[in-house]
């Protein structure tokens, strides 16, 4: 029996997708995630073709008293410069004109794979703001787990030691938001965010490079990370999942997320947002019960988009979701 192709749609697929009266149905996304981070980051345009520049203070003049009839010498700061890539994440997606025309219901069938590249690309990105490493791969940008990698390391301040062990650990991150502190550079002279085009109909080729006409549509998303002043990201890393939500011998998320606001230097300095997963989150108001904590509150609000959702809070600094931070981190040191 031939394999059905895993890169084309196919009548198997248009017949999945039909209601009993021939109409395309709302699907249910079973693979949607929530990932606010990409709500509240700050999007600016690079001051580079690649990416983004960013001039970085590493030290302070020398200053001097002076006594009466008598000079000081001259002195000078330091500064160092830091190139932030950004990558390009891209997809195409390809329908058979006839497929998409059968039963007259195209745009709704187009529709419908649109919906599952968006949330694919949106996936990629979220996950790539967090775990992104040129090491392994070259075309992607640098995220925030492997600039905060090492307790050792300079900025091994800002990383608070949950205590876990082992290699089913998860992190909670506090990032403020600002155009001199964290964002998302996009390369200079192109647009922000996920771009969305109908390539119209075209003829490609199959597996066999036999040619056939079908409806074309290019997604792309060339986007970085730019963490300008490190001091402005608080890693929370090493919280045993099997602990915490067994609350045994659980990391206190209180005093943690506690002592990772006070990490901060400037809590006006930009939008300060903590980011966890929702087997974290869940934890948290239990906490809150079991101390009798008023920290956390639950309450609506609206994104920068408009769209009215509902979020945790802790100290006034909202929480957001994110199902692409894993439980399977291994232990930092």
């Amino acid at each position: 029996m031939a394999t059905l192709a895993t890169t084309a749609l196919t009548l198997a697929d248009w017949a999945a997708r039909q209601d009993p009266n021939g109409n395309i149905p709302e699907i249910a996304e079973l693979l949607t995630q929530t990932n606010e981070i990409l709500m509240d980051a700050v999007f600016m345009e690079g001051n580079l073709p690649t990416g983004h520049r960013v001039v970085v203070r590493t030290g302070l003049p020398i200053v001097y008293w002076r006594a009466l009839n008598s000079g000081v010498p001259t002195s000078k700061s330091t500064t160092a410069t830091v190139d932030e890539t950004c990558g390009m994440l891209e997809a195409y997606s390809e329908v058979d004109v006839d497929l998409a025309m059968l039963n007259g219901n195209t745009a709704d069938f187009r529709l419908s794979e649109d919906a599952a590249f968006l949330e694919a690309m949106n996936q990629t990105q979220a996950s790539t703001m967090f775990y992104g490493n040129p090491g392994v791969d070259p075309k992607t940008y640098l995220g925030l787990a492997p600039r905060f990698s090492s307790l050792a390391a300079a900025n091994g301040t800002n990383i608070v030691n949950a205590a876990g062990a082992g290699s089913d650990n998860s992190s909670i991150w506090l990032v403020c938001w600002g155009r001199n502190t964290v964002f998302c550079p996009f390369p200079k002279g192109s647009t922000a965010g996920l771009q969305h085009k109908d390539l119209g109909e075209d003829t490609v080729k199959d597996a066999s490079g036999n040619q056939f006409q079908a409806l074309r549509t290019h997604y792309q998303w060339k986007n970085g990370l730019a963490v300008k002043d490190w001091r402005y990201v608080v890693r929370i890393a090493n919280i045993d999942m099997s602990n915490l939500v067994g609350e045994s011998s659980a990391a206190n998320l209180i005093k943690l997320m506690l002592r990772a606001i006070f990490r901060i230097p400037n809590m006006r300095a930009g939008r300060m947002v903590f980011y966890m997963n929702r087997s974290v989150a869940q934890m948290l108001p239990v906490q809150g019960l079991n101390t009798s904590s008023s920290a956390v509150k639950v309450q609506e609000a609206i994104s920068q988009f408009g769209e009215p959702i509902v979020n945790m809070s802790f100290m006034g600094v909202p929480i957001r979701l994110c199902d692409q931070l894993l439980n399977t981190e291994a232990t930092i040191t």
